[in-house]
């Protein structure tokens, strides 16, 4: 924002991330109460790594994205001067991944614009990185039983798929049995307005 309060217009913007960035702190600041390194996977416009850096002192906030998202993630962490909220680094789910781990890895409205293939690749990544006892947030919309949550979910999966049809929502029993066959284990599954959840899952503990 600027002196005046009013929000520039040289960074990128989600109305999404401004609607959905509370009640995301309301379910991951417990889940992430004893965290100190959280990596982002997917950090878009930024929005979200300020809010959460910000709401959340006691943790380190890696912000991730393809490099060509850097530029508008850069403006908004220059814009809050927050010292636990790290510049960008560059990751591709089917690339090389961060040589370092994490307590706790978030990622939001990532996995429906991913192929199926790229989900996996996520998942093995994450399970990669995460320290022994890690969480894994993952928030956006996800059909279960392989039925949608609600039409309006049917109607964005038929946008997705028009626009690329490798993407789409994603099926949470692929997705549990694809984190359970990495020694991930579901902690929690939050309902979330505008039909999303925000499913948590956890590494063992040594």
């Amino acid at each position: 924002m600027s002196a005046s309060g009013e929000r520039r217009t040289d960074r990128p913007f989600s109305e999404a991330c401004e609607q959905n960035r509370q009640p995301i702190l309301d379910v991951i600041g417990p889940a992430f109460e004893d965290v100190e390194a959280v990596l982002e996977i997917g950090s878009g416009t930024g929005q979200h790594a300020v809010f959460f850096a910000e709401s959340m002192p006691h943790l380190r906030w890696q912000t991730a994205d393809v490099p060509q998202n850097h530029p508008g993630i850069r403006l908004w962490i220059e814009d809050a001067g927050l010292p636990n909220l790290l510049p960008p680094i560059s990751l591709e789910v089917t690339g090389v991944w961060p040589d370092e781990t994490f307590d706790a890895v978030f990622s939001a409205n990532t996995a429906h614009i991913m192929s199926l293939a790229e989900v996996g690749e996520m998942f093995r990544g994450v399970a990669g990185v995460l320290r022994p006892g890690g969480r894994f947030a993952l928030y956006g919309p996800f059909n279960f039983g392989g039925e949608y949550t609600s039409r309006s979910n049917a109607d964005f999966d038929r946008w997705l798929k028009a626009r690329d049809p490798d993407s789409g929502i994603r099926d949470f029993e692929h997705l549990d049995a694809l984190a359970d066959s990495l020694g991930l284990h579901l902690i929690a599954d939050h309902a979330m307005p505008a039909n999303n959840r925000t499913l948590i899952w956890g590494s063992p503990a040594r």
